[in-house]
């Protein structure tokens, strides 16, 4: 194989931490280079190296044994380096063309935009991907699977030779997922370079030619993916072999803290059903999972119970007090709190340090007699770090110096201040390694000792193995099928999720 890139002993510090420790990174040309490692391990890090986005303390990069400077994004761009980040950089106000052409508008004879050509090259762009979007859609009717794509035309639009793409399908359903790899192949073929970061090992196994593996800021190994299994991938990268079931012992369930009946949801200007019928309840102590394909309803059963949704039909109970349309604000009040599946659009303010994030569901509280209550809020932060294990040099950092996981557990702590009764978790793992998923599972199951509701959505039927004491299939709007105990299985999950 022959080398396009290479990082040679690359190291990366910020005050406090080590985010890259002489890592060495070799690319090779025309083919998917795939780069795992648990959250924190320095994968962004260099990405965001590459890319421009951060210059490395030490070290040397070479394209085609040339030495590079890479000072910028431009710099990178000019190389024919690109970057799809894993969490979405779009402009929600903007047309779909308009964010794929951001800073390199195809312009006229005359100097202005031409709107016609982007608009014609960003279609085809969009039927390459398999895609029934309209170059002139606004961003933000978009699903976030959607948006992703987005971002994948926006990258290629600039006709790079090594793209990098962190957590491309973290997003996208199976079908999306398929594109893609559909996409990459074709890029192969035309010597185009991918570098892959991914926490889904499967599709790692499927798509990739050659691995590299980092753990604690440092080069482990390379290995060609036709010589290594997932198991092996799992031990280099945190020492164990697969999901440690945390739902071992036996249910302690309390009293029942949320029922739904008669649940009907219908699709804007449609008669057809996005929910139809779903009946179900949730005890206290117990981890009820919600499977089912994309589609299938699961988030919109999750925002109805959060109040983020009030045209539905039926009734919620909230220990046996039926719950009117009301604000998410009274919603949070009654004990019921969500942890959205997008944690940086909906759960984090970027710009806002990892104590004002973590404190953001109790503004109200912050302040006494006029003033910040900075002592009670230093021993808020220092106990929720402490709870949930977040691996953090200084509270006081932009929520962005955080990995994924660690983001995702500030995200929790700011739920839990609201001291809910009912916890609901959509895809809580989404873009997190499989240690951090661990550790998320664990504390989720802490929570439901502690006597508290959790009602988890996730796409990944393993974590639902893992994880679920009960489970609730959807298939098409309806409960297809209540599993409890053994008749948890893969084989049944799948059965009962296609309806």
């Amino acid at each position: 194989m022959e080398k396009i890139l290479e990082a040679k002993n690359i190291s990366k510090q910020y005050p406090g931490v080590v985010a890259l420790d002489n890592v060495s990174f070799n690319v090779y040309k025309g083919k998917v280079n795939v780069l795992v490692g648990e959250n924190g391990a320095g994968k962004s890090t260099l990405m965001k190296i590459l890319s421009g986005v951060e210059r490395q303390s030490t070290g040397e990069i070479y394209l085609n044994n040339k030495k590079l400077n890479i000072f910028s994004t431009n710099d990178a761009e000019k190389n024919s380096i690109g970057i799809i980040h894993q969490e979405l950089n779009l402009f929600p106000n903007l047309t779909v063309h308009e964010n794929i052409f951001m800073g390199h508008e195809i312009l006229d004879r005359y100097k202005t935009i031409d709107t016609k050509q982007q608009i014609k090259i960003t279609n085809d762009l969009l039927t390459k991907l398999n895609q029934e979007i309209s170059a002139k859609t606004l961003v933000e009717s978009l699903r976030i699977g959607q948006q992703q794509i987005i971002e994948i035309a926006k990258a290629l639009a600039k006709k790079t030779k090594i793209l990098i793409m962190d957590e491309p399908s973290s997003a996208l359903s199976k079908k999306e997922v398929s594109v893609l790899f559909n996409v990459i192949e074709e890029l192969k073929k035309q010597e185009v370079t991918i570098i892959y970061i991914s926490h889904k090992l499967e599709e790692i196994m499927q798509i990739g030619d050659v691995i590299t593996i980092l753990r604690d800021s440092k080069f482990i190994c390379e290995e060609l993916i036709n010589k290594i299994d997932i198991p092996w991938i799992t031990e280099n990268m945190v020492g164990m072999k697969s999901f440690e079931a945390v739902n071992t012992q036996k249910v302690k369930k309390g009293p029942k803290i949320i029922e739904l009946k008669s649940i009907s949801l219908k699709k804007k200007e449609s008669e057809e059903y996005i929910l139809d019928d779903v009946n179900f309840n949730s005890s206290s102590g117990e981890i009820l999972s919600i499977y089912g394909l994309m589609g299938s309803g699961r988030t919109e059963l999750l925002e109805i119970i959060m109040g983020l949704n009030r045209d539905f039909q039926g009734k919620i109970y909230l220990e046996d007090k039926i719950l009117k349309a009301s604000s998410i604000s009274e919603r949070i009040s009654d004990g019921i709190v969500l942890v959205p599946e997008d944690r940086q659009g909906q759960g984090l303010v970027q710009s806002l340090s990892i104590l004002s994030n973590t404190l953001l569901s109790k503004i109200s509280r912050r302040f006494k007699d006029f003033y910040l209550n900075a002592k009670s809020e230093k021993k808020i932060v220092t106990k929720a770090i402490e709870y949930l294990g977040i691996k953090v040099s200084n509270y006081n950092n932009v929520i962005t110096s955080l990995s994924g996981g660690n983001q995702q557990k500030v995200v929790i702590a700011k739920s839990l201040e609201t001291e809910p009764r009912l916890l609901m978790l959509d895809e809580p793992t989404r873009g997190i390694d499989i240690g951090a998923k661990q550790e998320i599972f664990y504390i989720m199951k802490k929570l439901a000792e502690k006597g508290l509701s959790i009602i988890f959505v996730s796409s990944e039927i393993k974590e639902v193995l893992a994880v679920a004491d009960r489970v609730i299939v959807l298939a098409k709007g309806k409960i297809n099928k209540e599993l409890m105990g053994g008749e948890i299985t893969e084989d049944n999950l799948v059965k009962y999720s296609q309806g």
